[in-house]
């Protein structure tokens, strides 16, 4: 008789409700929105930049 192992079902899904945990209280941002304030402050800089007399 294979000899069955006790426990081994809890510890399988401990990893997965910790991984489902997290994923509840992880901030999420769109990728839409990073890719907007990467440009608008990259038009900032630049708007700085030629406002201030270091544009090349």
């Amino acid at each position: 008789m294979a000899k069955k192992k006790e426990g081994s079902g809890l510890m399988s899904s401990a990893g997965l409700m910790r991984y489902y945990d997290s994923e509840e209280t992880a901030v999420l941002i769109e990728p839409k929105t990073v890719v907007i304030v990467a440009i608008v402050t990259g038009l900032a800089v630049l708007i700085l930049n030629a406002n201030y007399g270091i544009w090349p």
